[in-house]
């Protein structure tokens, strides 16, 4: 198993489980801008060792979910922004450049320190 990502969420903005609903998690590394700070988990920048691909699994603490679409920017965004969205619906075609799509499961609970890790198993 190869760690390809590692990070936690260091501080979560006053309305980001607004986006739970429609099982969406937008995440944004420190220089998020004032106005969408609010609506995501924010996270430290940490380069990522390796790429991102369909079949690798996202775990947030303990759960374990089937990355199943990566979009054209996630690898860029993640790096230099620490930026991207993570939709929970399984699509295998991504829509959004900015979406890692991972497998359609419950989602988790987010709170400060919660555990983000891309590993390759």
């Amino acid at each position: 198993m190869k760690t390809i990502y590692e990070n936690k969420i260091q501080s979560i903005g006053d309305f980001a489980d607004s986006f739970l609903e429609e099982k969406m998690v937008i995440l944004f590394g420190d220089g998020a801008p004032q106005d969408l700070k609010d609506f995501c988990y924010n996270i430290d920048l940490v380069e990522v060792d390796g790429e991102i691909q369909e079949g690798q699994f996202l775990l947030i603490n303990e759960d374990k979910y089937e990355i199943t679409s990566v979009g054209d920017v996630v690898q860029r965004n993640l790096t230099t922004l620490g930026h991207i969205t993570i939709k929970f619906d399984g699509s295998t075609t991504a829509e959004l450049p900015g979406t890692l799509y991972v497998e359609n499961k419950i989602l988790p609970k987010f709170d400060l320190g919660t555990k983000l890790k891309i590993i390759n198993a």
